[in-house]
């Protein structure tokens, strides 16, 4: 079995972000965990409104209500938390031993974004063999290395999904469903597009930081149908 690790700064970061993906990785046997540093307020508490939303969320996607975790990290002040946030990635990466982390894009509009990123990746970089980054909304000069094409189920599986935030009255969720439709064409030529699928219409966008692969340990490579 796979194990991917997803984490991210805020609840709806992974829905928004790689929602799709994260479902075909469920679909296709994999463990997924989504790890949140923050409920989304400048306390420690957080809200117990944005921890359902993300459980109801993670169902709809196939996370289990156990790998749905989160950090007590007060909303946009992860600098001054950096060594908690530290602390917790170490933990959550002894306990989820993951084969493939996703977190932010280090360059980035919103600082907890960023300091998600530059954590998530000091520790990767010594706790997992892959490491990956997904584009968000606010990221600066994203070029993506892998395209996750994905299909109409998917997408109204990713869309259900975000809908689960029915909080986040300041954004517009059916926005997110449009981007995905149309991520893939600034970056593939289209007479690459044309020879697509029927039904591969829409996509998320990743950037590698770090691949490796097995020749003599083939068990533990990434299987085709959860790439």
């Amino acid at each position: 079995m796979t194990n991917v690790l997803v984490v991210v700064a805020h609840p709806d970061d992974a829905e928004i972000s790689m929602g799709m993906r994260i479902r075909a990785y469920a679909l296709g046997g994999a463990r997924v965990r989504i790890h949140c540093l923050t409920t989304g307020t400048p306390g420690p508490d957080g809200t117990k409104e944005r921890r359902k939303e993300c459980m109801a969320a993670g169902a709809v996607l196939g996370v289990d209500a156990d790998d749905y975790t989160f950090s007590a990290i007060p909303d946009t002040r992860f600098v001054e938390h950096r060594g908690q946030i530290n602390a917790d990635l170490f933990d959550m990466f002894h306990r989820a031993r993951p084969d493939i982390v996703y977190t932010h894009f280090p360059d980035d509009q919103h600082l907890d974004h960023v300091t998600t990123a530059q954590e998530v990746t000091t520790v990767a970089l010594r706790e997992a063999d892959n490491l990956r980054y997904f584009r968000s909304p606010y990221s600066i000069g994203f070029e993506p290395t892998r395209l996750f094409v994905g299909n109409r189920e998917l997408l109204d599986t990713k869309t259900a999904a975000l809908k689960c935030f029915a909080s986040q009255r300041q954004l517009d969720m059916d926005v997110y469903r449009k981007l995905a439709e149309v991520a893939y064409r600034q970056h593939v030529h289209h007479r690459v597009v044309e020879r697509f699928p029927p039904g591969a219409d829409c996509a998320e966008l990743f950037r590698t930081a770090r691949d490796i692969e097995f020749a003599s340990r083939p068990d533990r490579g990434i299987p085709t149908t959860s790439r």
